[in-house]
């Protein structure tokens, strides 16, 4: 068997692995560490170093090996925590990631860096090593010393490095099982095997303790598909027997490793001399203790009875799950042509043919929902990555701000997630900065010296709605109408507060009094509002002044399906997002004013409405250019709503979204396209866009008009020129 078969699953675990490890890292009471956290922590790092001498990751395997002996004297209590050192960790972390994507595209790690983070870690032992150089019990006074304790561990909990390990392998079938043994031989010898398809065991020789072999097989079958314990008698007699009594009647190197914080231990260590090795201090009276879990069940399900279900959940490449959704989009395609034609067909003569096509479009449906559902992630998977830019930003501004996140379990699609983390950085960043004040200024308003920054998500209707929400100063219109004039932005007093508040997203704009690494240089805040354009979203802005500011970025849950209203101009058919439309009438002229120049809007419940002249914008032959006989969509874009003009209604339908620029190119007013029940090509419109096509239409005729409207120079004129 090809060990790099399973190089990818490795990454992919150790990814989540690192990704628990940061989110524990920064849940720390410093001052009262949680031992189950600093237990999960070190099993993080012990799994990830067991993968990485498999697999032949050298740097990965040295780095995690300097990282687990600090992680194994913190969850001792050996090592006591500060936020400089939890920085430490969290840059090793980051290190490991980049050493992780540096094996995952085939590159050696750069050397550099990990000597850099060596050493690091080196530095830090020595400095705990000589603070605690008094020689008291907890003090790793020695690398012997803290050898013997890391063999003890291994063999308490982490794994038994026995001579003789019994594995069982469940459920694997006959192929697959030989493949298996083939792995484990490269641990030691194979001494014995015996078993069926439901349970194959597996007597192996080994010095590889039983939590690295586990570590490592965990990689290419499931954690319950494998069992291990110790081949001689008293081992498996002691893992059988899980009384309290048995397990105070365990030998003492075993019960010696039990993590320092226990009660019983703890209290003994302090009465014993510093001179006393650890089976004397054990022979102190001690309280029961909890009977102690062996290692994979610490860190994996118990494997289940025979019989039981199959396990829950398969992993599955993105590209499969893509192409699986190509293929049901075109299935909802051919689904449309069919219904077309059918629809065109006598009902009664083809009654059952029309209730097999209902039947069909229902169950098309719940297919596609199926499948998109596949693509879900909760926005967990986003908002863990905040904590730790929370915490490092508000740091370097020196601010005490605190996180709070709602509506983790809210999904949205893989694609979008990972596409709107970017834009959401910059808008936390943001708040962090300019949001928030610092604890001397928020004292002095009579405000908690601790700033709240909260990440809430939450459905509505078709989209997810996203909110980066700030208890901070809130944004200064007067301020930022100033800084618009210097910057040479078209401004008036008369804006609203909306379309001020929108100013913060125009190019090259920025508040910031001097320019810094987190804030000043302009950038950013219109790259923000663009990608969430790019993605068919909008961003709104409110805004209290003294209270705080909330962003809310609207999007739709998915990018491959949409639900859409078929609209007709002229001879063309085209698609309004549904999420964008508000309501169609049938104008009168008392609705319509004219404005300066070609502009003209629509009075509807005492707001004006910019209209937009579908035919005009998009140059439609052959539609109708009275706005008396046209329909009015309203409809929403950038906050602002805008007023239609189309010929007629056709209806609402489901289509499929297809990607216009990686199929032709960038076309204004335009966002995607999509396919016809007929097999027509029909155009998805981007309102906001097509708002700025229609204002560069008319700006681009009145100066033309203007120019034609000069009279020619005359000869003299010319001549005197």
């Amino acid at each position: 068997m090809d060990i790099t078969d399973f190089y990818d699953t490795f990454f992919e675990e150790a990814e989540e692995l690192l990704t628990d490890m940061e989110r524990y890292l920064l849940e720390l009471n410093l001052e009262e560490p949680d031992a189950e956290q600093l237990n999960a922590i070190f099993r993080t790092a012990h799994s990830i170093k067991g993968g990485a001498g498999t697999f032949g990751f050298e740097a990965l395997q040295k780095t995690t090996h300097l990282f687990e002996n600090l992680l194994d004297h913190a969850r001792h209590g050996e090592l006591n925590l500060r936020r400089d050192i939890v920085d430490i960790f969290l840059e090793t972390k980051d290190m490991l990631n980049d050493q992780l994507t540096a094996y995952r595209n085939g590159e050696e790690p750069d050397q550099e860096a990990f000597e850099r983070i060596c050493k690091t870690l080196q530095q830090l032992a020595e400095e705990e090593i000589k603070a605690r150089g008094d020689g008291s019990p907890g003090a790793p006074a020695s690398q012997p010393q803290a050898q013997t304790r890391e063999a003890e561990t291994e063999a308490a909990g982490e794994g038994e490095p026995a001579a003789s390990l019994l594995i069982a392998l469940l459920g694997i079938s006959e192929e697959n099982r030989a493949l298996l043994v083939e792995e484990l031989e490269q641990f030691g010898t194979v001494i014995a095997q015996s078993g069926d398809a439901e349970r194959y065991e597996v007597e192996l020789e080994t010095t590889t303790s039983a939590a690295d072999i586990e570590s490592v097989m965990c990689f290419i079958i499931e954690p319950e598909q494998i069992e291990t314990r110790s081949a001689t008698p008293s081992a498996a007699a002691a893992a059988e027997d899980t009384s309290p009594a048995s397990q105070a009647a365990e030998p003492e190197s075993k019960a010696a490793a039990e993590p320092i914080a226990a009660s019983g231990a703890s209290e003994a260590a302090e009465q014993a001399p510093s001179s006393q090795t650890t089976a004397p201090e054990l022979a102190q009276p001690v309280e029961p203790q909890k009977p102690m879990e062996p290692k994979k069940t610490a860190s994996k399900p118990p494997a289940k009875p025979k019989g039981g279900a199959e396990n829950s959940s398969i992993r599955v490449s993105v590209e499969k799950v893509d192409q699986i959704i190509n293929l049901v989009g075109e299935l909802i395609i051919t689904q449309s042509m069919l219904d077309q034609t059918v629809s065109q067909l006598d009902g009664v003569t083809n009654g059952s043919l029309v209730n097999g096509m209902s039947l069909l479009q229902r169950n098309a449906r719940d297919l596609q929902e199926a499948v998109m559902s596949i693509r879900m992630i909760p926005m967990d998977f986003v908002f863990s990555r905040f904590p730790r830019v929370v915490r490092e930003t508000s740091s370097k501004l020196g601010k005490e701000i605190e996180l709070h996140t709602e509506g983790e379990s809210t999904e949205l699609d893989k694609s979008l997630t990972e596409r709107i983390i970017d834009p959401l950085t910059h808008l936390v960043r943001n708040s962090l900065d300019h949001g928030i004040e610092k604890p001397e200024e928020r004292e002095a308003l009579g405000k908690p010296r601790v700033g709240h920054l909260t990440l809430s998500a939450r459905h509505q209707g078709g989209n997810i709605i996203i909110e980066v929400k700030d208890d901070g100063a809130g944004l200064n219109r007067e301020k930022l109408l100033a800084k618009a004039r210097e910057s040479g932005l078209s401004v008036s007093d008369s804006m609203t507060d909306d379309e001020v508040w929108q100013l913060i997203f125009a190019a090259g704009f920025s508040t910031a009094k001097e320019v810094t690494d987190v804030s000043g240089r302009g950038v950013g805040m219109d790259v923000v509002k663009r990608n969430i354009q790019g993605l068919g979203g909008s961003v709104q802005i409110m805004s209290t002044a003294g209270q705080g500011t909330t962003i809310r970025i609207v999007l739709p849950l998915t990018l491959a399906i949409l639900d859409g209203m078929s609209i007709k101009v002229g001879d063309e058919i085209f698609i309004l997002p549904l999420s964008t439309v508000l309501q169609s009438l049938q104008p009168t002229k008392a609705d319509l004013y004219e404005m300066a120049g070609e502009d003209l809007v629509l009075r509807m419940r005492d707001e004006y409405l910019p209209v937009i002249a579908v035919h005009d914008a998009l140059d439609v032959e052959g539609a109708q250019t009275d706005p008396l006989r046209s329909i009015a969509v309203i409809v929403q874009g950038e906050g602002r709503r805008y007023a239609l003009l189309i010929d007629d209604l056709i209806g609402q339908q489901q289509v499929v979204v297809k990607n216009l620029e990686t199929n032709y190119r960038k076309v204004p007013g335009v966002s995607a396209a999509t396919i016809l029940g007929d097999g027509r090509v029909a155009l998805i419109l981007d309102i906001a866009g097509l708002h700025h096509l229609s204002q560069r239409k008319k700006e681009a005729r009145q100066t033309s008009l203007d120019t034609s409207a000069k009279p020619l120079p005359t000869s003299t004129e010319v001549a005197l020129s």
